[in-house]
């Protein structure tokens, strides 16, 4: 493909990619996005045959961003003491979601959907949300010395994981180092006293 054909697919794709996140699919043209990445509407049918062959290449990318941020996540716990693999879970999220390099876009184009959901969210879900979870699921029940597999386990990272998303809204403005710092010590002590209350329906 030559350097200029690269340079129109990279611009649709940028393009498409804010604005997906922006409006949601069904609410974005293809004409609202070959305007924002000044290319010729003939152009989408061209590189990604269609809107939605579009939109798929749009949610691969933030996929494989994402993957890259669990295998981050996955390579700083290493062989550490499960609250320590939670603490580097914690920093690594929130250096990526929140630190001067996130890409903001990602987490709105997730939310789109979950709120308006495509067939692409069965495979996010599969690739990237469940392999997510496993692992701090993992760390969560090493903790608390129980099944990974306990209800008492999957609400703790539920309640890890949801922090992030009110601080992707800017309740709360402090340093990234600061935030995760406080995810983790606000959640280490979540995790010990549901531990301590015991059988796995409490």
């Amino acid at each position: 493909m030559a350097e200029q054909d690269l340079e129109t697919r990279d611009r649709l794709l940028n393009a498409a990619a804010r604005l997906f996140a922006e409006r949601g699919f069904a609410r974005v043209t293809v004409r609202d996005i070959c305007k924002k990445a000044r290319a010729n509407v003939a152009a989408v049918n061209y590189h990604f045959g269609g809107k939605d062959g579009l939109y798929q290449a749009v949610m691969r990318t933030a996929m494989e961003t994402m993957q890259g941020t669990t295998d981050a996540a996955r390579a700083a716990g290493g062989n550490l003491p499960p609250a320590e693999k939670i603490r580097a879970y914690v920093a690594v999220f929130a250096d990526r979601l929140l630190g001067i390099h996130h890409e903001t876009w990602i987490h709105q184009l997730m939310m789109r959907e979950m709120s308006d959901p495509t067939p692409s969210l069965a495979v996010v879900m599969d690739e990237v949300l469940k392999p997510r979870m496993t692992y701090l699921c993992c760390a969560i029940a090493e903790l608390m010395g129980c099944a990974p597999d306990d209800p008492r386990v999957m609400r703790c990272a539920l309640s890890i994981t949801g922090q992030f998303n009110s601080l992707l809204w800017r309740l709360a403005e402090a340093p990234t180092e600061e935030i995760a710092d406080h995810i983790t010590r606000f959640s280490l002590g979540g995790i010990s006293q549901a531990g301590k209350a015991g059988g796995a329906g409490k």
